[in-house]
């Protein structure tokens, strides 16, 4: 299996009312599904900053200039699409004022967009069985 350490960000964006932003995927290749914060990889030349504004915007349509300077470092080991992912990633803080807004998914790149299968608002203490990483309600409090 190859193994890859590419450099990405993820967003732990925040509704009004606490809720945490989760994009679900499926991964085609194991069978597994899971749900994760939006996010991706840094393009060359990249702050980890302006990739996590740019993956909120392209991912769900929300406005990347909420995402804050706020993060924590977080390591990942998890396999997607037969590649196997060991690196450490920073998951950025952004604020909402409304109530769980609406996400399009109008910029997803092919491989997303053969993957994705929706998005939800959920409760810091009820997030889905397979939410990656799993530690990600410690994540989502240290920010917080």
């Amino acid at each position: 299996m190859t193994t890859s350490d590419r450099p990405a960000a993820r967003v732990v964006c925040l509704d009004r009312e606490g809720s945490v932003l989760l994009m679900h995927w499926r991964d085609h290749v194991s069978g597994r599904d899971l749900w994760e914060p939006p996010g991706g990889g840094l393009h060359p030349g990249d702050e980890p900053i302006d990739a996590a504004r740019r993956e909120l915007s392209e991912e769900t349509g929300l406005p990347g200039d909420v995402v804050t300077d706020r993060y924590v470092d977080v390591a990942r080991d998890f396999t997607w699409l037969g590649i196997r992912y060991v690196k450490t990633e920073p998951f950025f803080l952004a604020r909402l004022r409304s109530v769980s807004p609406v996400c399009t998914d109008q910029s997803l790149t092919l491989e997303e967009r053969q993957t994705y299968l929706g998005y939800g608002w959920f409760a810091v203490d009820a997030l889905p069985d397979s939410v990656e990483p799993p530690e990600l309600a410690e994540v989502i409090r240290e920010l917080m």
